[in-house]
């Protein structure tokens, strides 16, 4: 086990490269999502990679449901600056074909790619190129056998497929594995982890699978995530929304910075209003969240507060930010008001004030 500064006592897993993306052991955690364009139009999947790179994406994953898919893939490594995943389901030929053209890693779940000989055919390229792959079970796909075993669905009944995948292909003498076991069910979820990573040192790629919407999902994702994270468990995440994949970036990365995992980067913090407050402080906190947007590299706390008499004190913690009155506002450094101005004002106050951080 290896301790930070958060108090997080990580588990020490084994370091897998995707593609100069290295998870596992004291590495980052690393933030994934997954495109929805159609793999097979290269620029709008790789204009779609770009926003995701701009707003913090480290590993993508691209569905392969087509050879033209596949193909794409080495048009698309070309075009883009972070590692590439190639998401198989059944068709084990997609998968070597996606590894023919340059792909970073794999998604399988051998349950569903068929006879021993077609999985040996993918572990086979695999194993000649070095490609990480990710054995991924998910708990609406459990095997009827594990059911019945179970009596249902169960974390038990996940894990076990998941390891009972690894050794399909430990068995062919390769172990460059990651493991992923996601359910809709956040706390049988959560105890699926719990359980798989006492069994087992591969890195374990972690999410809330068919979360919801943006709203609901996120919310989902930062229970499960944050109760599987906060024991050491996980090595690279995605936030899985029914959504723009921008907006998981957005999740992922605060629920990390919530833990205290990830420190760097931008957290704006604002008051929740009451009946004091005599300003449009949701709208000002819209903005100010809009504007972060362009901060992104600071590591740096700004607050957006609605009261200029208590604004100045709950914000102490932050490193500045604005508190609204009747018209008018402060803005605050280190907890102390260092300036008055009017209301429409504070957005440029804050923006100066962010311009001059970013040139120290």
């Amino acid at each position: 086990m290896k301790s930070f500064d958060n108090s997080i006592q990580r588990k020490n897993t084994r370091v897998v490269n995707i593609g100069g993306v290295l998870i596992g052991g004291n590495n980052l955690i690393a933030i994934q999502s997954m495109t929805n364009t159609k793999t097979e139009d290269v620029d709008a999947t790789v204009g779609q990679i770009a926003r995701l790179e701009a707003a913090g994406c480290e590993i993508i994953r691209c569905a392969v449901p087509t050879m033209e898919a596949a193909q794409a893939i080495g048009q698309i490594k070309k075009r883009v600056h972070i590692p590439v995943v190639a998401d198989i389901h059944f068709d084990y030929r997609l998968a070597i074909a996606a590894m023919e053209n340059g792909v970073d890693k794999i998604r399988i779940n051998p349950g569903n790619i068929g006879s021993f000989e077609r999985i040996k055919a993918v572990v086979d390229v695999a194993k000649e190129r070095n490609i990480p792959i990710r054995v991924g079970v998910n708990s609406g796909s459990l095997e009827r056998n594990l059911v019945e075993k179970y009596g249902g669905v169960t974390a038990e009944g996940i894990v076990e497929s998941a390891l009972d995948k690894v050794r399909i292909i430990e068995d062919m003498d390769y172990d460059n594995l990651v493991i992923s076991i996601k359910s809709s069910n956040v706390m049988m979820c959560v105890k699926a982890h719990e359980i798989i990573s006492e069994k087992t040192d591969y890195p374990l790629h972690v999410g809330i699978t068919e979360s919801g919407t943006v709203l609901t999902g996120s919310i989902k994702s930062a229970v499960g995530l944050g109760l599987i994270l906060g024991q050491g468990i996980g090595d690279t995440i995605r936030v899985s929304l029914t959504g723009d994949p921008v907006e998981e970036i957005r999740a992922a990365k605060t629920i990390l910075k919530t833990l205290g995992i990830r420190q760097s980067g931008i957290e704006i913090v604002s008051c929740p209003t009451c009946g004091r407050t005599s300003i449009d402080l949701i709208g000002l906190a819209q903005k100010v969240e809009k504007l972060a947007a362009d901060y992104e590299d600071l590591n740096i706390k700004p607050a957006v507060m609605g009261c200029v008499v208590n604004g100045p004190g709950e914000a102490k913690e932050a490193d500045l930010g604005v508190a609204g009155g009747k018209g008018e506002g402060v803005l605050i450094k280190k907890g102390e008001v260092i300036r008055k101005m009017p209301e429409a004002e504070l957005l440029d106050a804050l923006k100066y004030e962010l311009d001059h951080w970013k040139e120290q």
